[in-house]
């Protein structure tokens, strides 16, 4: 799977000759080939598509990488120099790059170093990589069952004396033991008060009998992530914290019913959030309802207050409130949700009823 053609496709939208591609992530989008370093540069033109590389990675790119002239980056051959080949051949003159990730030091060496006027284009593969086809649709799928099948095993395994980073190293264990190629970012587990830490580091502390244990996880599978979230409680739980978790779970299933094509990411997080703030919780939900998912864990186009644009069809964005008192719980209960012309489909199957182990 590639998308070079996609992206060409759009350069004359852009006013473009070439797009130039240096970031990770954009070169995978657009090669399909997923390197375990940073060095490349993929080179998309109307007339030819290029990917450049040096001797660690040549042999598994030109094993991968299809539709592109391949060709070794050395002492001898640096990349200003092949890119400059590559837009001769391809008559390129005014070459997008990606402003967003770019540095500023690689900014000022392609500029004195590269025959083209630079055009800053990050929003291009922004507007590309917001709506996944059905391949990349069906590769998260696959990442999404991958964590589910973690989650299954490791509810299995919280009790009493465990702790937060014993949790957190089974989960990724379960996830590459599943198929998994990554994590989509290190997990976090949070049990008892240190729930209320949105983006908690698990710590050595021991899963006690009355806590709540949020754990908030997700893999990479050929290229593309998972993301979900589950809180579970241990032992017992108080009124409080039945109360709090109803809350949360009839704030997400809000915001996925308002989550569709052509409505807002500010009218999907507005409707989860009117719940919590109805139920007197409003100030302890401090993040948005979420961001999207993809090649990378937070893309576009996300479910925010500020987001007053439609969100398109073919967008995959996460679905995850939460409420989180200071000092004594946190509850975040997070979904996938994959925006279609016909609906939302919730690329999520684990149950999010409240579970007591």
């Amino acid at each position: 799977m590639n998308h070079f053609a996609k992206i060409a496709e759009k350069l004359s939208a852009y006013e473009l000759d070439g797009m130039l591609l240096t970031c990770e992530a954009n070169r995978f989008y657009a090669s399909g080939f997923h390197s375990t370093g940073t060095d490349g540069v993929a080179l998309v033109t109307r007339e030819g598509n290029f990917y450049f590389t040096d001797s660690r990675y040549i042999e598994a790119a030109h094993n991968k990488v299809q539709d592109a002239e391949i060709a070794m980056t050395d002492a001898a051959h640096p990349y200003v120099d092949l890119i400059n080949a590559a837009m001769e051949k391809t008559h390129v003159q005014k070459l997008g790059f990606e402003d967003a990730y770019m540095t500023v030091a690689d900014y000022r060496h392609y500029s004195e170093k590269l025959h083209c006027q630079l055009v800053p284009a990050t929003e291009l593969l922004i507007s590309l990589r917001q709506s996944k086809d059905e391949e990349e649709i069906q590769r998260m799928i696959a990442a999404q069952r991958i964590a589910e099948a973690a989650l299954d095993q490791i509810v299995k395994e919280i009790r009493p004396g465990v702790t937060e980073k014993e949790i957190a190293a089974r989960l990724q264990y379960l996830m590459l033991a599943g198929g998994a190629e990554n994590m989509s970012f290190d997990p976090i587990v949070a049990s008892g008060p240190n729930g209320s830490m949105p983006h908690a580091v698990p710590t050595d502390r021991k899963i006690q009998d009355g806590d709540f244990v949020t754990m908030d996880f997700g893999c990479i599978y050929q290229g593309y992530c998972s993301d979900m979230t589950r809180t579970v409680a241990v032992g017992h739980v108080t009124e409080e914290m039945e109360k709090v978790y109803n809350v949360v779970l009839q704030a997400q299933l809000a915001g996925i019913a308002a989550a569709k094509v052509g409505a807002t990411g500010h009218d999907v997080d507005a409707a989860a959030r009117k719940v919590i703030e109805d139920a007197g919780y409003g100030p302890y939900f401090g993040h948005s309802f979420g961001h999207s998912v993809g090649v990378e864990i937070h893309e576009g186009p996300n479910a925010t207050p500020s987001n007053d644009k439609p969100l398109p069809a073919g967008a995959v964005i996460s679905a995850e409130p939460g409420i989180y008192l200071p000092g004594k719980l946190g509850v975040r209960i997070e979904d996938v949700l994959y925006l279609t012309p016909e609906g939302c489909q919730n690329l999520t199957l684990a149950p999010k009823e409240l579970v007591i182990l």
